[in-house]
């Protein structure tokens, strides 16, 4: 039990497991939709489309939070408008400008001589570094994510599955879209201080995918995939305790590997279902006896008896 308990009877390392709760919250409620509309590609790159922002905050000396959520939700207003008014898919536009905002914050990155730690951090993140204030922040992050993901849910459900009955429902499918992304640009955001860019889709989409085999509803996926993020960031700390490891990395690893336990378990229990199925009798096909009920038949049988 020691081996267990003692690594979070540090400080340090006991507000990285509530950091991670709370990311793993924010980032089950966002990564659910990401997961059920296939929109990976456009987190990963509003993920790395933080650089600018962060760059830029951290010359001025401003706020990095505030330059990450600006940043992304410029790359995703970016997006949003190429594909209107150009006749370039979503895909295209996403891999134009995710190279664009790279560029643009390893340029703002280059002028400056000291950035390499930084960058480092925003890359690979820190999260045995988390200060009381951070945890205020995600904890306001989650609230927030929490009433959007309410305040959205009907709308949310509709544009995932059917987008045009969402529009006849006078649900504005646009306006679902855009609050989407507001809300993955919140998770990304949150989620960067604790795991990095390069990682944060550890927890934004390895713990719903995984719930995602199992559960049948929207919400038992964002509950599932909070408590295996959760699960996933304890387990994280403690081997990156006794093993010397990247926490932020091992972590995101965990996440991941869970994924493949989850995949694994899923195609073994499908496996075993047809076997489970106990097989249907065989008729008797003695002749009946007078004793016998009669048996029901449909009205295009009897009619071929007759005939």
């Amino acid at each position: 039990m020691e081996w267990l308990t003692a690594p979070f009877e540090v400080a340090f390392v006991a507000r990285a497991l509530v950091a991670g709760v709370l990311v793993s919250v924010v980032c089950a409620l966002a990564g659910t939709w990401v997961v059920l509309r296939g929109m990976a590609f456009l987190g990963d790159a509003m993920a790395h489309g933080m650089l600018p922002g962060v760059a830029l905050a951290s010359l001025l000396g401003g706020s990095l939070f505030l330059g990450a959520a600006l940043s992304a939700a410029a790359m995703a207003a970016g997006v949003t408008a190429v594909t209107r008014r150009t006749r370039l898919s979503q895909d295209t536009a996403i891999g134009l400008l995710f190279v664009g905002m790279l560029s643009l914050g390893v340029i703002i990155v280059s002028r400056s001589q000291s950035f390499a730690v930084d960058l480092t951090g925003f890359l690979f993140g820190d999260v045995l570094a988390v200060r009381p204030v951070d945890l205020a922040v995600l904890a306001g992050a989650a609230a927030a994510a929490a009433a959007l993901a309410l305040l959205g849910h009907r709308a949310f459900v509709a544009l995932a599955f059917d987008p045009r009955k969402a529009e006849t429902l006078g649900l504005s499918p646009r306006r679902a879209h855009l609050a989407m992304l507001g809300l993955v640009t919140l998770a990304i955001t949150a989620s960067f201080h604790v795991v990095g860019t390069l990682l944060v889709f550890g927890l934004l989409i390895a713990p719903p995918a995984a719930m995602a085999l199992w559960a049948r509803r929207i919400p038992s996926i964002m509950l599932g995939a909070a408590l295996i993020g959760s699960a996933a960031t304890a387990a994280g700390l403690l081997l990156s305790w006794h093993l010397g490891t990247a926490a932020g990395a091992t972590i995101a690893a965990v996440a991941v590997a869970s994924f493949f336990v989850s995949a694994l378990a899923a195609r073994l229990r499908d496996r075993r279902a047809p076997e489970a199925r106990s097989p249907r009798p065989a008729r008797d096909h003695r002749p009946p006896h007078p004793s016998d009920p009669p048996e029901a038949t449909s009205p295009e049988t009897e009619r071929a008896q007759l005939r």
